[in-house]
């Protein structure tokens, strides 16, 4: 189960979020906040995997938040889920360690998928989601052919092991290529990365996918 802790000073808002999460197979709400004072110790306290953070909150810094949060809770992975689209306050936070930027108006497929990608521990790669901000490009985009190689199998439900076998290379070598793909495409999870290969053409759509297992 992956610990959630949903952060927002809107209580109606918040224990709707809450709500939606609880309703989600493998997500459990351990902590509903709604004060920046109690953010931090309620969070440490109940040993939440993922923060949903609100930034919009009364005597609330950001900044000030999430550094103290990651100095007393290290493996904690924090989430903003904000209406506020600031470019430079989104880079210092990301700069901080935050581990996805989401707005507000992002679908719930995408939220829940972010949360469960940040449980990968080889997943290097921040989520972010924000009309206003723009991620550097990386230098090259563009899916080398054993990424390609890879990805499809990953489309067949081959776990990192299988594919390790298939094609005679390490499963770290494996581990490698996923964080790449994952980087090049922006992508939140396995699923993910798949489809937006189908959609920029790198991987044929004609190919019969399974689930990849996560």
């Amino acid at each position: 189960m992956i610990r959630i802790a949903v952060v927002d000073d809107h209580h109606l808002l918040r224990e709707a979020l809450c709500d939606l999460l609880r309703a989600q197979p493998g997500l459990e709400v351990v902590a509903s906040v709604g004060s920046a004072r109690s953010l931090v110790p309620t969070v440490v306290a109940a040993r939440a995997d993922v923060v949903l953070l609100d930034l919009e909150m009364p005597e609330h810094d950001p900044r000030h938040t999430v550094r103290e949060l990651l100095n007393q809770a290290p493996d904690t992975h924090v989430v903003i889920l904000s209406m506020h689209d600031d470019s430079a306050l989104v880079s210092d936070l990301l700069s901080l360690g935050v581990r996805g930027y989401l707005h507000k108006t992002v679908d719930m497929v995408t939220l829940v998928a972010a949360i469960r990608g940040l449980r990968d521990p080889d997943r290097t790669t921040v989520v972010v989601s924000s009309p206003n901000w723009h991620r550097p490009p990386t230098t090259d985009s563009t899916l080398t052919p054993r990424e390609v190689e890879v990805l499809r199998l990953v489309s067949e439900a081959m776990s990192n092991r299988e594919i390790a076998r298939s094609l005679d290379i390490t499963e770290g070598t494996v581990k490698r290529h996923m964080r790449n793909i994952f980087e090049k495409l922006d992508a939140v999870s396995r699923i993910d990365a798949v489809n937006k290969a189908v959609e920029t053409g790198a991987l044929p759509s004609h190919r019969k996918k399974a689930e990849p297992r996560f």
